[in-house]
């Protein structure tokens, strides 16, 4: 067996483990309500509101880059990575068809990697590393947001594990760029924290 089948077949097993093997209704209910932008889209305005009322002087900075990031990530991913890996959902995949638990339609063919991956990822790497920059605060909970959402996409039958995890790494690159380059444009450095002061 060579490494990208054993990749493939670790993959594989990953994936009915979660999707298979977690598998109960209040989850279903729970995972499935994740994946809905109804769900998500009211907390990222509320970002959005929040920075224009913190800091109006780098909101539209902010704003704007928030719109370009996400935009690139999903047009990348979806128009040049996917066709370029061609790799199918789990639920093209025969073998997997005695787990496959049709919990929600198929969709689309391509998988790899996921769009919802890199474009949560990609607006919780540039939110972190801005927010530090305007407020010396770390957010990690948006790490956390954002890795229930790529679980949610395995655990419906949307995504194989390598699919968000390569689509996570993704969009924390290009998040992090555009972080970059806010801080750049803004002038911005990091505030020292007060245990730095303390040493």
């Amino acid at each position: 067996m060579s490494l990208m089948q054993w990749l493939d077949q670790l993959d594989k097993n990953c994936f009915t483990f979660i999707h298979a093997g977690f598998a109960n209704p209040l989850l279903d209910k729970l995972m499935l309500q994740l994946r809905e932008p109804l769900t998500w889209i009211p907390l990222y305005v509320c970002i959005l509101v929040w920075i224009l009322r913190r800091d109006r002087k780098h909101a539209i900075k902010f704003i704007l880059i928030t719109i370009v990031c996400f935009a690139f990530i999903d047009f990348t991913t979806s128009s040049i990575l996917k066709p370029l890996f061609n790799r199918s959902r789990p639920c093209f995949d025969e073998s997997l068809q005695p787990v496959i638990r049709n919990i929600i339609g198929c969709g689309g063919r391509l998988s790899f990697p996921s769009n919802h991956a890199a474009n949560h990822f990609g607006l919780a790497a540039f939110w972190y590393w801005s927010v530090l920059l305007i407020t010396g605060k770390r957010w990690r909970w948006l790490w956390f947001w954002a890795f229930i959402i790529c679980f949610a996409q395995v655990y419906v039958g949307k995504h194989y594990p390598l699919d968000v995890l390569a689509g996570g790494v993704y969009g924390m690159i290009i998040g992090s760029l555009a972080a970059k380059i806010f801080e750049n444009w803004t002038g911005l450095v990091i505030k020292p924290s007060r245990q730095q002061f303390a040493h």
